[in-house]
């Protein structure tokens, strides 16, 4: 017997989910708790199947439960896009568009970007997230990101993500000005200093790993910092080492307490793609940011 589910039970379900408790989700939705209890007990019952274990401390998800918010999240996601995107082909505005970044590229090319989408498209909402591809698949597979425009190591999300090649970048080692190891031209003169990186998971940084690998080396990773600010920020205020893109160490304001090393190896370039779900059709509006992005990326 097919389950005869409706909205609101499927909304009540995913806000509980992603909030972790009945009472936080009450708060974001504006529906009482009583509302969302009731709602959840109906999906419950039309499943057949228990999706929560209540806690003193809030609730968590059955397996079944986590099963079906990935398909649940991913439905809704499908028809606020299909929602907006007939609002905004018949001209109403509106709507919102979600995208990644990774770091470098906010700092450098998404500001231009979104300063034109919005004059151009006041009414849009937009939401970006920061990070490192691997940190944005969960959101990319539910539905709640459009696409991200971030660097990628060959993988198995290959069968359920487009990339679409965007453009390529320099970088380069670097330190804050004053380093003692600032006049360094090998890789091994920085074997034994401090390193900080983000996880080379699926990112241009596994490359960097293959490099090193191939010279029999392994820079001493102690930080591991997911975000660029805080990887940027440690490098400048201490002796820390990383690796950025030279459009940040040229910035007049990120780049003016680092400084680039020369070194003799030349470290590989990193080539930005946009990527997205395969089996999803983005909105007008989400199209024609991505269009932005790719006249900014080819200047």
């Amino acid at each position: 017997m097919t389950a005869n589910l409706k909205l609101h039970q499927l909304r009540a379900f995913v806000d509980v989910a992603r909030q972790g408790s009945i009472r936080a989700a009450s708060r974001l939705s504006g529906l009482s708790q009583p509302a969302l209890t009731k709602s959840i007990q109906e999906l419950e019952r039309e499943l057949g199947a228990r999706l929560f274990i209540r806690r003193q401390q809030g609730v968590v998800l059955t397996d079944i439960g986590d099963n079906f918010f990935r398909h649940a999240s991913l439905v809704l996601a499908e028809l606020r896009v299909a929602q907006e995107d007939i609002q905004q082909r018949l001209g109403l505005g509106g709507g919102q568009v979600n995208i990644g970044v990774g770091g470098s590229v906010a700092r450098t090319i998404m500001p231009q970007v979104i300063n034109q989408f919005h004059r151009e498209y006041p009414l849009v909402k937009v939401r970006i997230v920061e990070g490192q591809l691997v940190s944005m698949v969960h959101e990319l597979r539910q539905g709640a990101l459009d696409f991200t425009i971030n660097t990628y190591d060959q993988s198995h999300l290959d069968q359920e993500l487009m990339y679409e090649r965007m453009m390529e970048r320099e970088y380069k080692v670097v330190v804050r000005k004053g380093h003692p190891l600032e006049k360094a031209r090998s890789l091994a003169e920085l074997q034994q200093a401090d390193w900080t990186m983000p996880t080379p998971k699926g990112s241009y940084y596994r490359l960097l790993h293959d490099l090193f690998d191939e010279r029999g080396m392994a820079p001493k990773i102690v930080v591991t910092c997911e975000t660029f600010m805080a990887c940027t920020s440690l490098v400048a205020q201490s002796d820390f080492i990383s690796i950025l893109s030279v459009d940040v160490i040229d910035d007049p304001i990120l780049g003016r307490s680092l400084v680039s090393l020369s070194l003799d190896e030349p470290l590989p370039k990193a080539i930005f793609y946009l990527i997205q779900r395969k089996d999803t059709a983005l909105t007008p509006m989400s199209s024609y940011m991505a269009q932005l992005f790719r006249r900014y990326c080819q200047r």
